[in-house]
């Protein structure tokens, strides 16, 4: 490749024209810039280390100037002056940046979500929603320079709108994807511990309820009168019934029901990796009624409640939106209002015994000696139990219309 006269001005490589080989405009100690036949025009420096020669591509003129040419060269001058070989260390840095992507926040954050496959989707949906905002602002950064300062600035942001529960939560996950991070070995503590007292507390606001029994009898005739869908009233009448959680009575499947032995078995995603155990659901007989309409309607798909939405079953403002028509605000009442609704009966009025109603919720339940009670624990008492509950909202209902009915008791001893 033959040597034109030195460059020395830049107007000199812009009207550098190609010819049949490529040449070279020799920029003064190893930089040069080849003009190939095609028209391309790129910088490359010639230097020798460990006495062999070599060559180190600096770039395209004109994204790179005469002036950045020769400051890069001048680095690259200097590193082999260290006895570094300039080619060896773009190496290295590349692969330092490559890593430094890898183990960035975001793609941490974006590993954890990718392994939460024992959660629900909605779950899932909302942890990838809020580690949107750390992303946003730190996601690019390696994972172990992430301050307490940066996550805490983000977590204002939400605070400064008062979203003081959003707030919290964003540093709750980010302290997820700190703690999966450090158990990998690429982070070395969860900064978020330094966040203790910083935010604002929460104030913590229950979810709205009916638990006035003349109030849960009107309720129930409500949604008996309801003019929407059978599946939305179904779903309405089911969850003051079963009092399970919303999203898992929408996500119902059919698999999971078995109307002859009256049982609905399921293991809760929230729950799933405490207890590994389905959750029991003995269905009284007013439910078994229920479902034996919808089979008829919804049977043959996967869901009790299917719904052409993306899910493939109801969604939450599908039965919220029949409760708001129906003339119940947020205030008054809410999809987890039925489980606060049952418990608060179940033990005030009915007399239930607390471990048949938290059982029945899903909760973790405690037995005297520190274990947890398995799945069937109390099932024929529960059984009695949800039996007692689904009559005692019969007569509710029956009152609501202005019959004249008497409520019925629970035998303990039964």
């Amino acid at each position: 490749m033959a040597t034109r006269k030195p460059l020395t001005h830049a107007r000199q490589a812009e009207t550098a024209k190609p010819e049949a080989k490529s040449y070279k405009l020799n920029a003064g100690d190893g930089l040069f810039l080849e003009v190939t036949p095609a028209g391309a025009k790129r910088w490359r420096l010639r230097y020798f280390h460990l006495g062999k020669e070599k060559m180190l591509s600096m770039g395209k003129f004109p994204a790179v100037s005469l002036q950045e040419a020769k400051e890069s060269r001048d680095a690259a001058r200097k590193l082999l002056a260290q006895g570094i070989d300039p080619s060896q260390q773009r190496r290295d840095d590349k692969a330092a940046a490559l890593m430094a992507q890898k183990n960035s926040f975001q793609a941490i954050a974006e590993e954890w979500l990718a392994r939460q496959t024992d959660k629900a989707e909605s779950t899932r949906q909302k942890s990838q929603w809020l580690l949107g905002f750390a992303t946003t602002d730190f996601g690019r950064r390696p994972i172990k320079d992430v301050t307490p300062p940066m996550v805490l600035a983000t977590c204002r942001k939400l605070e400064h709108q008062g979203k003081l529960e959003t707030a919290k939560r964003i540093q709750v996950k980010c302290s997820q994807v700190f703690r999966y991070a450090v158990a990998t070995g690429r982070a070395d503590r969860d900064p978020t511990a330094d966040l203790r007292g910083a935010l604002k507390p929460v104030q913590v606001k229950h979810r709205a309820a009916i638990i006035d029994p003349g109030q849960v009898g009107k309720l129930l005739h409500d949604i008996d009168q309801y003019n929407g869908t059978v599946v939305v009233k179904s779903a309405l009448q089911l969850a003051a019934l079963l009092f399970v959680r919303p999203g898992e009575l929408r996500a119902a499947k059919w698999a999971d029901i078995d109307i002859e032995a009256a049982e609905w078995r399921y293991t809760p995603p929230k729950t799933r990796n405490q207890t590994q155990v389905a959750l029991i659901v003995p269905l009284p007989t007013q439910a078994v009624s229920i479902l034996n309409g919808l089979q008829a309607i919804t049977g043959r798909h996967e869901y009790v409640f299917y719904s052409y939405g993306k899910e493939g079953h109801l969604s939450e403002g599908a039965v919220l939106g029949a409760l708001r028509r129906m003339g119940y605000s947020a205030e008054q009442m809410s999809g987890h209002g039925f489980r606060a609704m049952a418990k608060t009966i179940l033990l005030e009025v009915l007399k239930m015994p607390d471990q048949y109603i938290e059982l029945q919720l899903g909760h973790r339940v405690r037995d005297p000696n520190g274990g947890a009670y398995n799945r069937v624990k109390y099932l024929e008492d529960r059984k009695v139990m949800m039996q007692a509950w689904a009559d005692y909202l019969d007569t509710l209902r029956a009152i609501a219309r202005g019959e004249n009915v008497v409520a019925p008791s629970f035998n303990k001893s039964a």
